[in-house]
């Protein structure tokens, strides 16, 4: 088949080296000598997939650390599909050249809802079956991780197994069980593997409905199954395996550099924030460790460029020295430091000046609302002080283009808020010209809000595509010449909210979806809203019922079985905190909040009072 591959296929698509393999530091091990087999599949082409954090780290931490095999496979574009199904070419890992259907495990990473029909293709294209339940003996077990996988019940009937939390924490003990029982029947190793924590098996679950399509209750159907699924943490990074030799592609990808991942998890309280709530608690790498990373990294691949990775890089407690020292070690060898997420201080844009001496290029900063009472509703702890003021030392450093990051469709939200937005980039907008010796630009991005599980908001509702739509021409309507407004998609955005919090009733609306043509429905060129309004009609799903409803407290949700530790108590606490618009305050900083997660997890909360970056912000 690579023959093939490489004579006839390859030099017919687009951007073949997507599908070459081969790559400076691709592991190959052997697959005779090698134990449990795995494939890691991202429903997403190369160059996004191989931008992935937690595939690198699963990668080499399979393959180095164990006598189990990881390959890699990705979605192919179109044009490369096209030419497979016609030519009888199976889907392929990049290391051997295998077909999926040989592997052990299959495992995708779900980093968004809207992956879904990515992944039933990727199946279909390896000869796999769609459906958990038929697959037979051999058949490979179809599992995924990620954090769509924190309410996976609208997915649950095409995967055999999900691990929630952590994967490093979790997949090699599965391999191993994996390995261990490998002449077990199929529906025993299921039962075996739902004895690992943080393994969910959906076909050992069943679910009963009310006559109102609200959820009564879900329980496991087999012997010695728990009830509640515990996600897995690493309690210490320091310890946590990290690669020393990621692969280098042979193409450009979204983030083409080496990265360090500072900390884990957020504690900002951000009430919309998915990733903040289900990653708790706060966990850093020490400065000591992440420079021998650095150092391992680039001198393993060439990179000129060392990205600084976490859900809010600039909270880290050791950022200044840390950039200070990339800076000082490797900035005379040409080698930069680029920070993706910046808080809205004056702090964030001293720290960023000091890896951006000599070209300003675009700057990002995220108020995520126009309005103070909006951001308490929502618990984005920023003043507009802050903003003028990093706004403000900005434009005086030299920048001359701000990129902010808005919401739109907030729970309280009102035209005075979306108003206050234009103002408030209006505002952003004379500061820069007043500073700058030429005319500023300010691009803002508006991204419509989707309540999701696992947050203070799950229990809201979702505003309507024509509510979304509505807003979207009032802003534009209002705003200043050199003021560019760009609003996501709000029928992507209506589709995203019915998969965040939707229940397993959704799979056969997935399946005909995907049947009707739907493929990388998180690409605009390829998303089909109307097929998918189509197979939910056919199947006799409202989706409204997800999406537009505010839920009561009492509801049970289908996501109720995955224990986060985050108390349940916490979150109606901080929603009704929400209604009265009160917020709350920086853990880390102000002390324990009582959400609960340090104590369920045992973890103990790393307090960085008096740190280098506390006293300088």
């Amino acid at each position: 088949m690579k023959d093939k591959l490489f004579r006839d296929i390859l030099p017919q698509v687009s951007k073949p080296a997507r599908y070459t393999g081969g790559e400076v530091n691709m592991i190959k091990k052997d697959w005779e000598e090698a134990q449990a087999k795995m494939v890691f599949a991202f429903p997403d082409v190369y160059e996004v997939g191989m931008s992935h954090i937690g595939g690198k780290i699963l990668y080499g931490l399979v393959n180095e650390k164990s006598n189990h095999l990881m390959e890699r496979s990705f979605a192919p574009w179109p044009d490369l599909e096209e030419v497979m199904r016609r030519e009888n070419i199976p889907l392929y890992s990049l290391e051997s050249f295998r077909p999926l259907g040989d592997f052990d495990v299959v495992g995708f990473s779900l980093q968004y809802e809207l992956s879904i029909t990515n992944v039933l293709n990727m199946l279909d294209l390896s000869g796999i079956p769609l459906w958990s339940k038929e697959r037979q003996q051999g058949c490979p077990l179809v599992i995924a991780g990620g954090p769509v996988v924190f309410n996976p019940e609208p997915f649950a009937e095409f995967f055999d197994a999900f691990l929630i939390g952590d994967g490093e924490e979790v997949t090699l003990e599965f391999l191993d069980c994996v390995y261990k029982n490998r002449e077990m029947a199929r529906d025993e190793l299921l039962q075996e593997l739902a004895r690992i924590e943080g393994v969910y098996i959906p076909a050992l679950f069943q679910v009963e409905y009310k006559d109102d399509g609200t959820i009564r209750k879900m329980f496991p159907i087999a012997k010695g199954v728990p009830a509640k699924v515990r996600r897995r943490i690493v309690q210490d990074l320091d310890q946590a395996y990290y690669p020393d030799k990621p692969i280098v592609p042979y193409m450009d990808i979204v983030h083409d550099r080496a990265v360090l991942e500072v900390m884990r998890g957020c504690q900002r309280s951000c009430r919309f924030c998915h990733a903040g709530m289900v990653y708790r608690p706060v966990r850093e790498r020490s400065v000591d460790t992440l420079k021998k990373q650095a150092a391992a990294q680039l001198a393993s691949t060439g990179y000129e460029e060392i990205s600084l990775a976490s859900l809010s890089t600039l909270d880290y407690s050791g950022v200044n020295p840390l950039v200070k020292e990339l800076v000082k070690e490797y900035g005379p060898q040409g080698t930069g430091v680029s920070l993706p997420s910046l808080r809205v201080d004056a702090f964030s844009i001293d720290l960023v000046n000091e890896v951006q001496k000599v070209r300003k290029t675009t700057l990002t900063l995220a108020p995520e609302a126009g309005t103070q009472r909006l951001r308490d509703i929502i618990n984005k702890n920023v003043s507009d002080e802050q903003l003028f003021s990093a706004v403000e030392a900005a434009f005086k450093s030299g920048w001359n283009s701000l990129k902010l990051y808005f919401m739109i469709g907030l729970p309280g939200e009102n035209e005075a808020d979306l108003d206050g937005t234009i103002e408030l980039i209006k505002k952003v907008k004379a500061i820069g010209d007043r500073y700058s010796k030429r005319p500023v630009e300010i691009r803002a991005g508006l991204a419509s809000f989707v309540p999701k599980a696992h947050t203070p908001f799950q229990w809201r509702a979702q505003n309507s595509i024509e509510e979304l739509d509505k807003k979207r021409r009032y802003m534009t309507r209002k705003k200043h010449r050199r003021i560019k407004l760009s609003f996501h998609d709000s029928e992507t955005s209506y589709l995203e909210g019915v998969m965040a919090r939707g229940d397993r009733r959704l799979a056969v609306a997935i399946y005909k979806a995907w049947e009707k043509g739907c493929k990388f429905d998180g690409w605009s060129e390829y998303f089909h809203f109307n097929r998918w309004m189509e197979a939910l009609q056919e199947c006799n799903i409202d989706p409204d019922f997800y999406n537009l409803r505010r839920r009561s407290y009492g509801e049970v949700f289908p996501w109720d079985f995955i224990e986060t530790g985050i108390d349940r108590e916490y979150l109606v606490e901080e929603d009704e905190r929400a209604e009265k618009g009160i917020s709350t305050l920086d853990c880390r900083q102000e002390g324990c909040r009582d959400c609960g997660v340090c104590m369920a997890l045992g973890v103990d909360l790393q307090i960085k009072e008096g740190s280098a970056n506390a006293v300088e912000s």
